[in-house]
């Protein structure tokens, strides 16, 4: 590693998706997908399929995991979910080294943002619950602005920190983030640790994909 708090950053800005970047919720969240889907009637999606809608908005999450539900049944598709997740969203817990990884980006001069497809209720909750809420300069969720891969949320985070596309770096572990990333102009850096096979992640051209978060770090540090 060089001494990176000796070398100017090339990102000013470093926005992290939450679930399955951030905080080791995949496996949680395809559960509860497949729960609330049979909890409604419909056929359990599999666990490839439910993971792959991870990073949406829930709605638009929901309604692709489960096609077979009608649109009269989304409202009680979506309490269901609800329902599973809160039964054990307290069982959930960051990465190993992500709590350092922030703070050595802090102490680098970096502002800190999330993007994610949760609820605004929903990142409340998981920020407080993890003490992180103080690390971060700036949030967006999907229930706030358009979901990924739509770029408004992106765009939205950088107005607010008055950082340009060029000195902005998205990471997340799927595809729909780094797809977010390349339609609001911005580099990217993927996780393979996540929701989504890296295999996919060639067409978005990230940076780098990290398989740790210590990893990850190192690549920051050296390289952001």
């Amino acid at each position: 590693m060089t001494d990176s708090l000796a070398r100017p950053p090339r990102f000013d800005l470093i926005a992290f998706d939450w679930d399955g970047t951030l905080y080791d919720s995949t496996r949680l969240i395809v559960r509860c997908i497949q729960a609330a889907v049979i909890d409604v009637g419909g056929a359990k999606p599999t666990e490839n399929d439910a993971a792959w809608v991870i990073g949406l908005g829930l709605a638009e999450a929901l309604a692709r995991a489960a096609p077979d539900v009608p649109k009269e049944k989304y409202a009680e598709l979506g309490a269901r979910y609800r329902y599973h997740y809160l039964q054990h969203q307290d069982d959930l817990v960051l990465f190993d080294g992500v709590l350092q990884m922030l703070d050595a980006l802090r102490a680098r001069g970096h502002k800190l943002a999330v993007a994610t497809g949760k609820s605004r209720r929903g990142l409340n909750e998981a920020l407080k619950s993890v003490a992180l809420r103080d690390r971060f300069d700036a949030s967006r969720t999907a229930d706030e602005t358009f979901g990924k891969p739509h770029p408004r949320m992106l765009l939205e985070l950088m107005e607010e920190l008055d950082v340009p596309a060029e000195r902005t770096l998205m990471i997340g572990d799927t595809t729909h983030d780094l797809q977010l990333a390349m339609n609001a102009g911005c580099a990217s850096v993927g996780v393979s640790y996540g929701a989504h096979e890296p295999a996919g992640f060639d067409e978005f051209k990230p940076l780098f994909v990290a398989d740790s978060v210590a990893v990850l770090e190192t690549w920051l540090l050296d390289n952001a």
